[in-house]
């Protein structure tokens, strides 16, 4: 398991802080890329796109939507430290899919490829996000993380795309529950209904139902995976089917979704945070010509049945008390109103 700051060296805390940084700005562009691009799409085609109502925050909630090509889709993998190798057979990179010339020629619709250096794989080159952009159009998912070939610097690299999460649900959901201390052996160890619910418990901890689609158990399972590493890692997942940008880090399940306000909400959210109209509408929403939209994140923490217990002893797992709850909802600034904070909402 990693470690938190205070246990860092000097130089394992430069390394974190760099992290932290670059992971604000990744971030802010796969929001843009996952929910407001695709809004524009959907106003582009002349559909009419479905923004989530409240009962989908719920961890274990059912409803979903329609899948869409318009909605842009994607897994991205960002790790503080360099993968184990050992970790291969369930997180599939290997020299095949690493980001080289001769891997890339193969994509028919990456446009970048005649501009391809080396270089542009770094997150310090300044059209990074532009080629992650780019890679995001092909399935399965990219792998950023240090470079394996500094030993002396920290540098992050777009080192793989073509990543496939390859761990059976079961094996991940025996590793959690043995975690929270729910088993001690195996996944079946207490019978067949116990192993079950543990699975669809593994889920809710993770804020979705059992019943999601591919992207979002594979992004899931990738965080699960990670845990192993002694070092902090985020996966996004952008899913078409619920509308929103899941984010599993160390400081647990976020959900990013767009929300629609019209002009009594707004007038009320400016009143009650003692800020003017205009700073709102300049900050924080996208004006559509008939209607107000804004990015909202969903902050979700683990209840005392979702975390080890403090005695380490094994306990009987009791499916109706919830692992997860929302925490707090933010609307965020636009990503170019640098000096605003998201606001409570």
């Amino acid at each position: 398991m990693w470690e938190y700051r205070e246990h860092l060296n000097y130089f394992e805390k430069l390394r974190r802080s760099l992290y932290e940084v670059l992971r604000d700005v990744l971030e802010q562009r796969l929001i843009k890329i996952s929910l407001v691009d695709s809004f524009y799409n959907f106003q582009k085609q002349g559909i009419e796109y479905q923004f989530l109502d409240k009962s989908e925050l719920k961890p274990q909630s059912k409803k979903t939507g329609k899948e869409s090509s318009l909605f842009n889709t994607f897994i991205v993998i960002f790790c503080e430290g360099t993968v184990s190798p050992t970790l291969k057979n369930h997180l599939r990179f290997f020299p095949e899919n690493t980001v080289v010339k001769k891997n890339l020629e193969h994509l028919v619709d990456f446009t970048l490829y005649r501009q391809f250096h080396r270089n542009l794989r770094y997150f310090d080159n300044p059209t990074f996000l532009t080629f992650v952009e780019e890679l995001l159009h092909i399935d399965y998912a990219l792998l950023i993380q240090q470079d394996p070939t500094i030993k002396k610097k920290n540098r992050y690299v777009l080192s793989h795309f073509h990543v496939k999460v390859d761990w059976p649900i079961a094996d991940a959901a025996e590793d959690l529950a043995k975690w929270l201390r729910y088993i001690q052996n195996n996944l079946y160890e207490n019978g067949d209904k116990y192993g079950i619910e543990l699975q669809k418990k593994m889920f809710e901890y993770y804020g979705c139902n059992y019943s999601v689609g591919g992207r979002r158990t594979a992004g899931l399972i990738a965080a699960q995976l990670l845990r192993k590493m002694d070092f902090i890692s985020t996966v996004f997942v952008s899913s078409s089917e619920s509308r929103a940008l899941y984010k599993y880090s160390e400081r647990g399940v976020s959900k990013f979704y767009l929300v629609q306000l019209n002009e009594e909400d707004i007038n009320d959210l400016a009143q009650r945070k003692k800020i003017t109209l205009k700073t709102l509408k300049s900050n924080y929403l996208y004006d559509t010509g008939d209607f107000y939209f804004a990015v909202s994140e969903a902050y979700y923490k683990h209840t005392d049945y979702g975390r080890p217990p403090e005695n380490g002893k094994l306990r009987k797992l009791k499916p109706i008390y919830a692992w997860l709850k929302l925490s707090g909802e933010f609307l965020h600034p636009k990503i170019d109103a640098l000096t605003a904070r998201p606001i409570n909402y």
